[in-house]
């Protein structure tokens, strides 16, 4: 394995010298590549290595990947260099903790899947940085296949230190928001639930408000998002065969074990054989939970708060987003704070593409007047430049996976459990706030 490491290395050198030696549209989209996630990154040397190695695999030059267009036009090389090269396209970006330090490997798993990895050691893995190295940190790195067991580092590493349960949950939403293409790459099962409960999620949205949008106070839309997600709930236990009961923490934690064990822990629990059955057969539903919505408080405390839900887009919260739709109505009312409020909403990320094409749809002409007098631009028309002006407030037109998507069980537990760790600290702070004199 050594010698295939030490080749991996002097290819991918090869791969990132033809990325680097390119001109014309390859550098343009490295370019603009880079930009985009230096917009959520801190740009030290590292993470612009960072960026480069995964533009090899994850960039787009004309519908192609650079190593794809590498692979196309490297003559030089044999089959077996070739067929190493082709692995590479398993190639993906993970929050990884240590949890084994070997003589020439690392055991490492992926925070966002809970797989674990054998990953080699190489001559370009400095001494001096693997020295500090210590079971249970964690790094944001590259992992490329060797074969269908061994990994190695593609990447520079960026080491992020023994992280408590609330910084651990920071950096895996942080992972979340700048590289969200990547959130499951080595589980695609989970991408694919993940994504089925947005679609289920919508459907009960609808079902338990009668409409895919409407406006209500602040606070009567908390308390009705708790009642749906506590019917969700409680459906979800049902389809399992579960009685609702029962504490579903224990249940999902014996999930992963296998049947004979699992069906023993469910009977002592009290969950009779025919719901066992249900429930062995249904672990897969159970492997993935719903994340609480907690509406964060200028939602709760506005007056009002326009909600829109999607099967892609999920759910979108705006406050005071009525007074903007009656003013599109009648725009000749107010036609100044109807250009602020198109330029608030242009600016704020809730309003995404999928909103301003509903505005679009629903009043094209004063969607268009308003944006053409907001942006002082006469011969701007909806239907050609819209699209281009969501793109330049960085509302692209492919959803990403919503916060309100399914995750896995271990992520579940981990943000609970940051949470209460977090309000705990908190209260701990009140109470010595509260002590005066010699108390």
């Amino acid at each position: 394995m050594p010698e295939t490491v030490e080749k991996a290395l002097e290819l991918k050198q090869k791969l990132i010298d033809f990325v680097y030696d390119a001109e014309g549209e390859m550098a343009i989209a490295l370019e603009s590549y880079a930009a985009a996630k230096g917009k959520h990154n801190s740009y030290g040397i590292k993470q612009q290595n960072l960026t480069i190695d995964l533009f090899t695999t994850a960039g787009n030059v004309n519908q192609q990947t650079p190593l794809e267009m590498f692979l196309a036009s490297a003559t030089d090389l044999d089959s077996q260099e070739l067929e190493l090269i082709r692995l590479w396209q398993g190639n993906f970006i993970g929050l990884f903790e240590i949890q084994a330090i070997e003589t020439d490997s690392y055991q490492l798993m992926n925070w966002l899947t809970a797989k674990t990895y054998q990953v080699c050691g190489h001559s370009l893995l400095p001494e001096k940085e693997t020295q500090r190295w210590q079971p249970g940190e964690i790094i944001l790195a590259i992992l490329a296949p060797l074969d269908s067991a061994q990994w190695f580092f593609f990447s520079d590493r960026i080491i992020k230190g023994r992280l408590s349960q609330p910084k651990l949950a920071v950096a895996i939403g942080e992972f979340r928001d700048n590289y969200p293409d990547f959130l499951y790459a080595d589980a695609p099962e989970l991408l694919s639930q993940a994504w089925s409960s947005v679609a289920v999620y919508h459907q009960q949205f609808v079902e338990h408000f009668g409409s895919d949008h409407l406006t209500l106070p602040g606070y009567k839309l908390n308390q009705e998002i708790g009642k749906l997600q506590q019917k969700m709930s409680q459906k979800k236990l049902a389809e399992a065969g579960i009685d609702s009961s029962k504490s579903l923490a224990d249940v999902l934690t014996e999930a992963g074990k296998e049947q004979a064990e699992f069906t023993e822990v469910a009977e002592d629990l009290g969950i009779n054989a025919q719901a066992v059955d249900k429930l062995v057969a249904n672990q897969d539903k159970l492997s993935m939970a719903t994340p609480k919505l907690d509406l964060p408080p200028e939602i709760k405390q506005a007056e009002t708060v326009t909600a829109y839900s999607h099967p892609k887009w999920g759910q979108m919260f705006l406050p005071g987003f009525d007074r903007f739709i009656d003013l599109l109505n009648s725009p000749g009312n107010s036609s100044e704070e109807l250009s602020l409020l198109a330029g608030k909403y242009l600016e704020k990320p809730e309003a995404n593409y999928y909103v301003w094409q509903q505005l679009a749809q629903e009043y094209p002409s004063a969607t268009e007047k308003v944006l053409q007098e907001h942006l002082k631009r006469n011969n701007f028309q909806l239907e050609s430049d819209l699209a281009d002006l969501l793109i330049e407030y960085n509302k692209p037109s492919t959803p990403e996976l919503p916060a309100i998507a399914s995750v896995p069980i271990h992520l579940n537990n981990l943000f609970e459990a940051a949470v209460a760790q977090v309000q705990k600290t908190k209260s701990k702070s009140k109470k010595k706030k509260k002590k005066k004199g010699f108390q």
